[in-house]
């Protein structure tokens, strides 16, 4: 199951779908696809408005900047993320943190 953990300044993404066998799954493939292009037109308006790291089945995306523009397209990646796990309810799972 992919894990997507929201709280203030950072989201993190872990875990693999199981939907299909690797390179067949879709919903893998959909997740991925939304957070790479979501976090290339960050770094294309502000490349200064999010870090990230990547390692084995875990990206973590960290918020440092103040960009409306950049925070309507991560409110929007989440968005899409929200639309494919309340399809794929057994394959995406999204977990908000609470905010101080």
């Amino acid at each position: 199951m992919i894990k997507v953990t929201v709280n203030k300044n950072s989201i993190i993404i872990t875990g693999h779908a199981g939907y299909d066998e690797s390179g067949k799954d879709i919903v893998c493939a959909s997740a991925s696809s939304i957070v790479i292009t979501s976090v290339n037109a960050c770094l294309k308006i502000d490349n200064k408005f999010l870090t990230y790291e990547e390692k084995p089945n875990k990206l973590r995306i960290n918020i440092i900047g103040d960009n409306n523009n950049c925070l309507l397209i991560i409110e929007n990646m989440l968005n899409m993320l929200a639309e494919l796990a309340a399809a794929y309810q057994k394959n995406i799972k999204i977990i908000k943190e609470e905010r101080p």
